[in-house]
């Protein structure tokens, strides 16, 4: 066999399993039973459409902010 019939056929059998491998994939993903939601806010650990959404929203920035300024004046009257 040339070189060169080889190298046609070998191309063509890559081809033949490069596009087997995509629609195999493709098929499982889309009947998947694992498949998450989609759509807006479905990505979110939390639901921002609850009654108290903002007040919990500021507590935790409020914490997190504050949190710094209170440890320093805590070590502050600590060390003094």
């Amino acid at each position: 066999m040339s070189l060169r019939a080889m190298n046609s056929s070998t191309c063509r059998v890559l081809n033949i399993s490069r596009r087997a491998r995509g629609f195999h994939s493709t098929g499982v993903f889309k009947s998947s039973p694992y498949h998450y939601p989609e759509g807006p806010r479905s990505n979110l650990p939390f639901n921002p459409l609850t009654r108290f959404f903002i007040v919990r929203y500021w507590a935790f920035m409020a914490v997190g902010f504050g949190a710094p300024f209170g440890i320093a004046v805590w070590q502050t009257y600590k060390s003094g």
